[in-house]
């Protein structure tokens, strides 16, 4: 009897961290101590992996057994450290050689017929083992997809314990491989051109694509609001491998990747009800936090549809998010922290009784204004883009110009968005979009004449702006120079910037 090692991972939030499981089979009474701070998931494997070790036709050790997981000082919890504390358990045993457990990353939850079955956060899991040092990888035969995204490291798939066993003693037997790479097919995005009228709101929905703004619209029902904002991922530029790799990883730890094609290429589109919860939102649960929905939506859109109806202390829970890209949820355990950065979409009626011709409505003024008093200032302070959406008087536009398809629109966002990455790399900066520019940079390095910017002077020495809401009309003022193919926002483009703010429902 003796001691052996084996590899395994702790996930805290999309950060991985590699565990050592130092297993030691030595003289004493038959029992199991497992020791590394488990939680109740990680203490029930000992017996999960015990029938899984005797119905794959191996014998457990009847001595004593120490397992050990380390950094010991933090907590560690989940089903997928099984399939490596099986595999150190039969080591110290001698059963099986260590020589291969010394490199390899062991992921995998054991049924109780010793078939290994899948886990969340492979993909993470598997960037920290590289960032590790450690060479190869055996991970459920499911996960393999999902695995095959990290370039760098050995792939194996098993579907049971004996098959992961076998490879460690070096027997003829032949794990999985990595099915080949494959692109995800674009799913068909909804077209702009079913939009029926509403010019404003499709030209506040365009520039919202161009410098990735957030947007505010306010209408009765019927108006195109969710038809809009489910348009809007159809406007926006492809993610690059990291940003695809970055959403795939929150998606992978929430457990909503597709099996058949894991990578999420495109900008994903999330819709809220009003009645979710602050967890089911920004993230939460027991122990080490889940990621919610703000982070799911990371790189694409979040959609809140019937802003008003959110409870206030839920929609403000977004306010973080909005200003610093991240949501950081604290725990007993540790901080778990999520990227999110989004676009934000609220979508509102302007009052509660909501008729679809608004001299119909029935709300008093005093009624009007504490709905919308729900959606509170701060928050409001920072969305770019309000527009105010009107009834739509008719289904035909025969007589009318065709309105744009989304292809065309597209094709000006990315015209937009190549401008304003080209200007600000030529400075020495990475901004991807003009609404990530800090304001002190707007205000000195990029700062606009005097007379361009006297309309959001006059504002704020009345009171009408915020300094936030000041630079948040700077970032949109580059935005429409952009799209206008301009090479610096003039008085006009000003002075829209400030008008998309000072729009409000009466």
């Amino acid at each position: 009897m003796g001691l052996a090692q084996a590899w395994s991972v702790a996930l805290y939030g999309v950060d991985g961290l590699a565990v050592e499981i130092e297993a030691d089979v030595g003289v004493g009474q038959p029992r199991t101590h497992l020791l590394g701070l488990p939680d109740a998931s990680l203490h029930e494997s000992k017996e999960r992996v015990k029938a899984a070790v005797r119905n794959s036709d191996e014998e457990w050790p009847k001595q004593r057994i120490v397992l050990g997981l380390s950094p010991a000082n933090l907590p560690k919890g989940g089903s997928g450290y099984d399939l490596a504390i099986a595999c150190a358990t039969l080591a110290a045993a001698g059963s099986v050689p260590s020589d291969r457990l010394a490199t390899t990353v062991l992921l995998g939850e054991l049924a109780l017929d010793g078939r290994v079955r899948p886990i969340r956060g492979v993909l993470p899991a598997l960037l920290a083992a590289r960032r590790a040092g450690l060479k190869a990888a055996v991970v459920p035969v499911d996960a393999l997809p999902e695995a095959a995204l990290v370039a760098g490291i050995e792939l194996h798939g098993a579907v049971t314990l004996s098959e992961a066993l076998a490879w460690l003693r070096g027997e003829d037997v032949t794990l999985q491989r990595p099915p080949p790479s494959a692109d995800p097919p674009l799913p068909k995005a909804p077209d702009l051109a079913d939009v029926v009228g509403q010019p404003e709101a499709r030209w506040a929905l365009e520039v919202a694509a161009a410098g990735a703004h957030h947007l505010f619209l306010t209408g009765p029902p019927g108006t195109g609001k969710t038809m809009l904002a489910e348009r809007l991922p159809g406007l926006l530029p492809p993610l690059t491998r990291e940003e695809s790799l970055a959403v795939t990883a929150v998606h992978s730890v929430a457990g909503v990747l597709s099996s058949d094609y894991p990578l999420v290429a495109t900008p994903p589109f999330v819709n809220v009800h009003h009645t979710t919860s602050i967890a089911a939102l920004i993230g939460g649960g027991a122990g080490m936090a889940k990621p919610g929905a703000a982070s799911r939506a990371h790189r694409g859109v979040l959609f809140l549809d019937e802003a008003c109806e959110f409870g206030q202390k839920t929609i403000d829970t977004l306010r973080t998010a909005l200003e610093e890209g991240e949501v950081r949820i604290p725990r007993r355990d540790g901080v778990a922290r999520y990227p999110a950065r989004f676009q934000l979409i609220l979508a509102t009626n302007p009052c509660p009784c909501a008729p679809p011709k608004e001299t119909d409505c029935i709300c008093t003024a005093t009624v009007r204004r504490r709905y919308q008093s729900r959606l509170s200032g701060p928050l409001l302070d920072r969305v770019d883009l309000r527009v105010r959406m009107r009834s739509t008087t008719a289904m035909s536009n025969a007589d009318a110009t065709p309105p744009e398809p989304t292809a065309v629109v597209r094709a000006r966002v990315l015209k937009a968005r190549t401008r304003a990455a080209t200007r600000w790399s030529s400075h020495g900066h990475t901004w991807p979009a003009n609404a990530l520019v800090p304001g002190p940079a707007l205000r000195r390095e990029f700062a606009l004449p005097r007379p361009t910017t006297a309309l959001l002077d006059r504002a704020l020495a009345v009171g009408a702006l915020t300094g936030r809401g000041a630079d948040r009309c700077l970032r949109v003022a580059w935005t429409l120079a952009d799209l206008a193919e301009a090479d610096r926002p003039t008085p006009d483009h000003v002075a829209a910037a400030l008008h998309f703010r000072e729009r409000r429902a009466p």
